[in-house]
């Protein structure tokens, strides 16, 4: 193989390359786009358990159990594990699937503020059927493994490459001295991204527990802390993880790092804990590594009164903590919270989904600001770290739905008809096009503190502002009512004409067709 088509030349010490820079081409081939990854999702699986992935597959079935209608619609999972490997320091990435795949990913990735390059090895049909692509990973990687640039290379798998038995577990474990982690992430295999998060972090877990199994390891950038830490399971706003630690300090604890990590030695720090927040309850393969290393988790989050006051006595009870050491940090939460919630309300009927994971602990701040949710979708599962959760919205009457489709969510919508819609894309496409306020919840959202008393004051000011332009909303659409839809669609020269009896005429001639063919009463080829 050739050198690096293009150079991959970090500008600092943490591997960083100036913002926008494109994938590297690593690996020689083709540039396998003719390859599709849309073959069908039954397909793909087909076809990965005939290559040899039978114990992949069974292992993300049990790990991520679909819904009903399959899984959720949502982006590419890959988009989830490639933004953890990019944020992290001295961390390389490279990519192997489709062209298509591989440039919306990254360009992507740059859109969310990537600062570095990922590397991106191409293949042809004739490599990926002989077995040449394999090869080619094993050089990039090798290519990659500079000691003095990187402390890990992440190397993942698309649909294609997974579909056809692109065996990672086989590559080296390390090259002189950086380790290589293989994951596969297809979309066939991985419901959302943020549960692709959890199949890096997982793998990242199980190759540092190995390594402390082995002997000594890196200390903390900051060194050890001098209490038992609580590891946070799950992505949060900055601030969150401080108010945490607040709370946790009248019981004689402190948080500890966040998972996913922002560097490799942070890793043996959050197997080296008292107890795991489950913040997040998806990150199941994080989980089993945590059982694995004999850490305890505790389920749901310190949001609102309730929350907060659970939370921080199963906090206690599972580090063996005094009940009178936990209750001095249970009983200023609870006053201060309460304070809080006391001069911020939101008045106003909301309906709420979202893919990021968050959903049910910003439902509960919001029933306790006095919102009258009726309505929350997320497209992560049902697990026995969200149960509490799930069961304090049941029993304040908020229908819930998990791995909520796209078509359940805008059911929701129409059946509650809301004040306010907080939720995906289309979601909050559907709710504006109806002349009703709504807010993207990842942006939004889930990119505020949502713990103890930060999280009852950053949610109501935006929210009630929202639901204030009820008034803009008529008026815009009253102004340009007719205005893009239907035979108005588009750019006009001219008034356009009403060619609506000529849809219903090819409609129904259409059907005819199609009921032909259904009847066996059409011919030919």
């Amino acid at each position: 193989m050739d050198d690096l088509r293009k150079e991959f030349e970090p500008d600092d010490a943490n591997g960083t390359a100036p913002v926008g820079t494109d994938a590297a081409v690593l690996g020689d081939g083709a540039d396998g786009s003719g390859i599709g990854c849309h073959g069908g999702v039954e397909l793909s699986k087909a076809a990965a358990r005939a290559a040899g992935q039978g114990e992949l597959m069974d292992r993300f079935e049990a790990d991520y159990p679909k819904g009903p209608h399959d899984q959720p619609q949502s982006m590419c999972p890959a988009f989830g594990s490639l933004r953890v490997g990019l944020r992290m320091r001295r961390v390389a990435t490279i990519l192997s699937g489709s062209a298509c795949c591989v440039y919306g990913l990254t360009f992507t990735s740059h859109f969310y503020g990537a600062k570095r390059s990922v590397g991106y090895v191409p293949f042809s049909s004739e490599t990926l059927v002989t077995g040449k692509l394999y090869e080619d990973i094993v050089e990039a990687v090798h290519q990659m493994a500079d000691p003095a640039k990187f402390d890990a290379v992440v190397v993942t798998n698309l649909c294609v490459p997974t579909a056809s038995g692109i065996p990672l577990k086989m590559l080296p474990h390390e090259i002189d001295g950086v380790r290589i982690v293989g994951i596969d992430v297809p979309g066939f295999g991985v419901p959302t991204h943020a549960e692709a998060k959890d199949v890096l972090s997982g793998a990242m877990l199980a190759y540092a527990r190995q390594e402390i199994g082995e002997g000594p390891v890196q200390r903390p950038r900051g060194g050890l802390k001098d209490r038992p830490t609580v590891t946070l399971l799950g992505e949060m706003f900055p601030v969150d993880p401080v108010v945490i630690g607040g709370m946790l300090e009248p019981m004689g604890l402190a948080a500890g790092p966040t998972v996913p990590v922002r560097e490799w030695r942070e890793l043996y720090s959050a197997l080296d804990c008292a107890v795991v927040a489950a913040i997040h309850p998806f990150y199941t393969a994080s989980i089993r590594e945590f059982h694995a290393a004999g850490r305890p988790i505790v389920g749901s989050a310190p949001v609102g009164v309730d929350g907060t006051d659970a939370w921080l006595k199963a906090i206690g009870d599972s580090c063996g903590i005094a009940p009178e050491k936990t209750n001095i940090s249970r009983n200023a939460m609870r006053g201060a919270i309460k304070a809080a919630l006391a001069e911020h309300r939101i008045n106003g009927r909301i309906t709420l989904s979202g893919y990021e994971g968050s959903e049910l602990l910003v439902a509960r701040l919001l029933v306790e600001l006095g919102a009258d949710l009726r309505y929350v979708g997320t497209a992560c599962p049902k697990t026995p770290y969200n149960s509490q959760d799930a069961e304090w919205l049941s029993a304040h009457g908020v229908e819930l739905r998990f791995r909520a489709s796209l078509e359940q969510d805008l059911a929701a919508f129409q059946e509650f008809k809301p004040d306010l819609a907080i939720g995906t894309t289309p979601v909050v496409q559907k709710a504006k096009e109806s002349a009703t306020p709504a807010l993207y919840f990842t942006n939004l959202i889930s990119a505020r503190p949502l713990m103890g008393p930060a999280g009852v004051a950053s949610l109501p000011a935006v929210i009630n502002a929202a639901i204030g332009n009820k008034d803009r909303f008529l008026a815009m659409n009253a102004f340009f009512e007719g205005v893009g839809t239907g035979d108005g669609a588009g750019i006009w020269e001219d008034v356009p004409e009403d060619r609506s009896a000529y849809r219903k005429k090819f409609a129904a001639k259409v059907k005819q067709s199609r009921n032909a063919v259904d009847n066996g009463e059409s011919v030919g080829c």
